[in-house]
């Protein structure tokens, strides 16, 4: 359920659209297991990469119609007739590159599932030690921060196994969303509701 229109939140959600300010008190930083959510996630965020997450997320129902759904085998099944597709699809971003990317990502995705056991258990090994992480979350702390030593590492093994759109600030981002850091800000509403969430929360192994 969303906050109330004047509780405090992020910076980046106070005065924001009805849909993106309804993503940040349902979704945004709520921890994620499930390796469908995870790989949609990770294909989003590589897409997003020199637009606004708002225009990815108006977009995301057309990506996941686009997409199957993102379910990883039968992206990685998508030939050239796919791409040919997906490139008249209006609804999405139509990248060549990107969209080659996602799929040659969902046949890595295949492969870090039989290294790891999931891909939530791969994401999962990069969650920060609490003691790393900033002893205050306002404002201007949350906008310098845009990666991590764990964004990186996580950067590195991802392209030494051969995927693509997966730098360091875009795999920040994505751990932002789904929970692996609270990037909630101090003075969020849902700060403590989140961080209550991810104590709860049973990490994949």
């Amino acid at each position: 359920m969303s906050l109330p229109a004047d509780a405090p939140r992020c910076h980046w959600a106070r005065l924001a659209p009805d849909d993106y300010r309804h993503y940040h008190d349902t979704e945004w930083g709520r921890p994620v297991a499930d390796d469908r959510r995870l790989f949609e996630k990770l294909c989003l965020e590589g897409f997003q990469a020199g637009l606004s997450w708002l225009t990815i997320l108006r977009k995301r129902e057309a990506f996941r119609a686009a997409f199957a759904g993102f379910d990883i085998e039968t992206v990685a099944g998508f030939g050239p007739a796919d791409v040919a597709r997906l490139l008249a699809d209006p609804g999405i971003v139509r990248h060549r590159g990107k969209i080659e990317a996602a799929i040659r990502n969902a046949s890595r995705a295949r492969a870090l599932r039989e290294a790891f056991g999931s891909i939530a258990a791969f994401v999962w090994r990069h969650e920060p030690d609490p003691g790393s992480r900033p002893t205050r979350l306002d404002e201007a702390t949350l906008r310098a921060l845009t990666e991590s030593p764990e964004s990186r590492a996580m950067s590195r093994e991802l392209k030494r196994r051969g995927w693509a759109f997966v730098g360091p600030t875009t795999l920040y981002a994505f751990m932002q969303s789904v929970g692996v850091v609270n990037d909630h800000a101090d003075d969020c509403a849902l700060r403590a509701q989140v961080e209550a969430e991810r104590e709860a929360f049973r990490r994949p192994v």
